[in-house]
């Protein structure tokens, strides 16, 4: 085997922002068994998407207003709407992004992709949707997406990592026309966000309340890469004179990969039913299916990107090349690679099918007092693929298939008072959730060559070829939190909150299936508890003249121990390692905590919205897998390797100097560096003040936005520098600049149609080749030949057709 199966988990994730646990070497993808999608009419070539790692061994390569401080921002002036709402009158740096801000994006397109205009915030896809969860990677003030929090109408989304094990990626929350606005914290979430994992900021979805008309929304979207969307939303209108309403949606995007051969498909449902109750309370019931199948693209590495260039993708469906290959015989453009063997195989594909709900019941008991409480389930199946060439089948054909198959039953309750007592508002509240998640990894036997294919991965989940289950994983925890929290009014012009939450997050597996020799040792089995009694939080804001106000925030925070099966994700969660390894660590082990500090400034006027902030984060027990073992089943533990200590700064500036013309700019810079030299097997690795990796020192986002009568266009860029993709910072990839476009015209009625609209995108502007995602197979102390990458796309475009009924 390369030299990279003995390194991989030796390199991975260092808790900061240095990888964002959503990736794992392909096959780990949990997935859901739903109907393939028809195979597509047109001959498929002889590469597609995906590249992962080997398998059994280590791979080696509001609706409802804030409460508490987060006060409600102020929308700007009543012109053409900016990028961003600054958080006017919030005690910590709040950034609110509108749904007439989202519409300047493709319909269909991830809330979180859209969140890439803010400060502080770095977002990068393979794919222009933002839809391949694979290559989704979130980072804010250095914090990857595992490392924040995410709510949508209250209700949990975990640390949306990829195999994520207590919560749910936003995109299969909820369908993205229907999301009324996002609440981003970028330096720390209120301490009443419901989350067991933010470290940094916290990101809250609100879904749209139902019309009260009755009729409908409808849209049609065409784009590159033979990309169709369909989006359909009924609305009851009110049914009775209490205001009863609901409205159902559906939508559907399917698309083939921008290189290689497979496709990314979706079928999503939503539902919201809203009661109105006396005295201004209500009753709420959001109800979300979806189901998903996606095709992988290609991890790349600098050699291959030189070598092969930045299309190189998989064999699929083209089953005698992936054949061949693993028998050692490959295409003449991988003869120049440093790893032909590694640099494709046949196919990976994730696949997952999720049921989403929550009821919320907001009542106003007295003028004073409000009493809210949220109760939720989440139930998520699937499986995942990935064709290996590390993994002969029995039968003699040189790979077979390997399948995961994570799933999550999750459920839980909030439930929170707000008493207002003369200048002071106080909040209470209680949190608990009981999840279980399991996942077992299986090998499937391939054919032998003329004797049939492996066909597409995404037809059924192939139970009867199984030939070996290396393991099977059953996770269940507890989470609960209480938080207390005073927001006094000392004077007009000052605000004051202060509060504290306490949380315990029990967690433990058993392991009812495993394969020692495939496996190579024990599967770690065992429990974890991860609590905190007082997680205190103090903030303030002072608007010491008209327009101009200051604020700052000083918070600690916890992250639970994050959960997931045996060598999958690059997520340092103990139980990746052996059963040596973890009852070794379990008892020193502490779960990853930080101090965050910022201070800020804010200018509000109808001319201009404006917002500068300093902050610092002192992060300690950063989590890290270490190798102790070389081979290419290396025995790692999950160790406390020290600290990250970051230095940053944030401006941002929305100017209207005409009517319909809006002009945003903003300015980030953060310094994030490692505070102690880290120990393995191999000696001392010099981390102490490298920088972490993945997440830029500086970024600069502007938008254009002219909107004159009926029509509209706007022009966007983003800055990204470069990025380091190792520990010791001896390998980095390019920075640049990537440019957008968009334009939109609304017709006015037709007939029975309200508010014809065509708009038209264009995606990377400039046709840049990028590098997007990086980590997302863990990051190496040095430069190994094994970092890897994913390409970003390259020019799109997309029209859409809308209207109302």
């Amino acid at each position: 085997m390369k030299s990279r199966l003995a390194l991989s988990l030796s390199t991975v994730l260092a808790g900061l922002a240095i990888v964002p646990a959503v990736m794992l070497a392909g096959p780990d993808r949990a997935a859901a068994a739903t109907p393939a999608r028809p195979a597509p009419a047109h001959p498929a070539p002889a590469h597609p998407a995906l590249a992962h790692p080997a398998p059994a061994h280590p791979p080696h390569r509001v609706s409802h207003p804030p409460r508490g401080a987060r006060a409600t921002p102020a929308a700007p002036a009543p012109q053409a709407e900016s990028i961003a709402v600054f958080g006017h009158g919030s005690t910590r740096q709040m950034t609110s992004v509108t749904r007439t801000m989202m519409r300047q994006s493709v319909p269909g397109t991830s809330p979180l992709k859209v969140l890439s205009q803010l400060p502080g915030v770095f977002y990068q896809s393979a794919d222009p949707f933002g839809a391949y969860e694979y290559s989704s990677q979130l980072f804010m003030r250095g914090f990857n997406q595992s490392q924040l929090g995410f709510t949508l109408d209250d209700i949990p989304l975990g640390d949306q990592q990829f195999n994520n094990y207590n919560g749910l990626s936003v995109t299969r929350a909820i369908i993205s026309d229907n999301v009324s606005g996002v609440d981003v914290s970028q330096g720390a979430g209120a301490i009443d966000v419901a989350s067991t994992s933010n470290l940094g900021g916290a990101i809250q979805i609100h879904s749209i309340d139902p019309s009260h008309t009755r009729g409908g929304t409808v849209g049609q979207t065409f784009g590159s890469n033979a990309a169709t969307r369909t989006f359909v939303r009924l609305d009851s209108g009110d049914l009775n004179p209490s205001g009863t309403r609901f409205f159902v949606a559906y939508a559907r995007t399917d698309m083939d990969l921008w290189k290689g051969h497979g496709y990314d498909y979706s079928d999503q449902v939503n539902a919201k039913l809203v009661q109105p109750l006396p005295r201004d309370s209500s009753l709420k019931l959001f109800f979300d299916w979806s189901s998903i199948q996606q095709f992988d693209y290609q991890d790349m590495t600098p050699n291959y990107l030189h070598t092969v260039g930045p299309n190189l993708a998989n064999y699929y469906p083209d089953y005698t090349a992936a054949y061949q290959a693993a028998l050692g015989h490959y295409p003449q453009a991988f003869l120049a690679t440093n790893d032909p063997f590694d640099a494709a195989y046949y196919a990976g594909t994730a696949n997952r099918v999720d049921y989403l709900g929550g009821l919320t019941l907001d009542e106003n008991l007295t003028s004073d007092l409000d009493w809210k409480t949220t109760l939720y389930g989440h139930g998520d199946s699937g499986y995942s693929t990935w064709s290996t060439p590390y993994m002969p089948s029995p039968n003699g054909a040189p790979l077979s298939q390997r399948i995961q198959t994570p799933g999550i039953a999750r459920g839980g309750f909030e439930s929170a008072a707000t008493w207002t007592l003369a200048r002071h508002k106080l909040n209470a509240g209680v949190w608990y959730e009981y999840g279980r998640f399991t996942e077992g990894r299986y090998f499937t036997q391939a054919p032998l060559l003329g004797q049939g294919t492996l066909g597409n991965p995404t037809g059924g989940f192939p139970a009867d070829q199984i030939f070996a289950n290396a393991w099977q994983e059953v996770f269940t925890s507890n989470s609960f939190v209480f938080h207390l929290q005073d927001t006094f009014t000392v004077t007009r012009q000052l605000t004051v909150n202060a509060g504290f939450k306490s949380m315990a997050v029990w967690a433990g597996n058993r392991v009812p299936v495993q394969d020692a020799v495939l496996n190579g040792g024990l599967v770690a089995q065992g429990d974890l508890t991860a609590s905190n009694a007082f997680l205190p939080q103090v903030s303030a804001n002072w608007h010491f003249l008209p327009h101009h106000e200051l604020f700052f925030d000083v918070s600690h925070n916890m992250r639970a121990f994050p959960q997931d099966g045996f060598g999958t994700n690059v997520s340092a969660t103990p139980w990746t390692a052996s059963q040596a390894a973890f009852q070794k660590t379990r008892n020193t082990l502490r779960p990853e905590t930080d101090w965050v500090y910022e201070g800020g400034y804010r200018y509000t006027s109808p001319f201009l919205s404006a917002l500068a902030s300093l902050y610092r984060v002192n992060f300690s027990n950063r989590l890290q897998l270490i190798t102790s073992q070389a081979g290419i089943n290396p025995i790692t533990a999950v160790q406390n390797v020290g600290g990250v200590t970051t230095n940053g700064a944030e401006a941002s500036m929305t100017i209207r100097p005409l009517p319909g013309l809006s002009l945003y700019n903003s300015f980030s810079y953060a310094h994030s560096t490692y505070d102690q030299d880290v120990v393995t097997a191999s000696g001392i690795e010099p981390t102490r003040s490298k920088l972490v990796p993945n997440y830029p020192s500086y970024m600069y986002k502007g938008n254009i936005t002219y909107q004159w009568r009926k029509f509209d266009v706007h022009v966007d860029g983003n800055y990204i520098s470069s990025r380091q993709l190792t520990y010791t910072n001896d390998l980095h990839v390019p920075g640049y600049f990537l440019a957008n476009f968009g334009m939109r015209y609304n017709f006015g009625d037709a007939g029975v149609l309200r508010g014809v609209t065509a708009s038209f995108n264009i995606y990377n502007l400039a046709n840049k080749t990028y590098i997007a995602t990086t980590n997302e197979l863990g990051n190496n102390f040095v430069n190994t030949g094994y970092n890897y990458f994913l390409m970003g796309a390259p020019r799109q475009f997309f029209g859409t057709i809308s209207a109302n009924f």
